[in-house]
């Protein structure tokens, strides 16, 4: 299965040129998901690519960062910030990276589409699949 994953522009260029490895989350996945969709959040606005998962790490948030921090992609304080008042994080450790020849505009898509504030189930079609009983934190990467 796969999530279409909304990721601000720095951090996408960030993960195309493999400085960034692992993608962080306060809430995960409910569902088994083995490939994430990049949405590129405005002012790019399109779907950009997509990458396998290679795992998912969770635990407290200082323990994350200590095996995670080398392949960031973010500073120390941005990630204290982001987990702030939290006693679990999660991070997507990225596998192999696709980075479409050209990026989709979901605007051209036959449904409505709304970006999500941070993740939704896909079909192969980027047709969101229902997300009834999701709980979804806002997006802050």
């Amino acid at each position: 299965m796969k999530v279409l994953l909304s990721i601000k522009p720095e951090f996408v260029a960030k993960i195309f040129s493999e400085e960034k490895k692992y993608e962080y989350r306060k809430t995960i996945f409910k569902k088994e998901v083995d490939k994430v969709v990049i949405y590129s959040t405005m002012p790019e606005g399109r779907i950009v690519g997509e990458f396998s998962i290679e795992a998912i790490l969770n635990g407290e948030p200082d323990s994350i960062w200590r095996k995670t921090n080398h392949f960031s992609g973010i500073t120390h304080s941005f990630y204290k910030k982001y987990f702030n008042r939290r006693d679990k994080a999660y991070a997507i450790k990225i596998g192999e990276i696709e980075r479409y020849s050209e990026p989709i505009d979901p605007k051209a898509f036959d449904f409505p589409f709304t970006p999500p504030q941070s993740f939704f189930y896909v079909d192969d079609n980027y047709r969101p699949i229902s997300q009834k009983n999701e709980q979804f934190e806002p997006l802050l990467f």
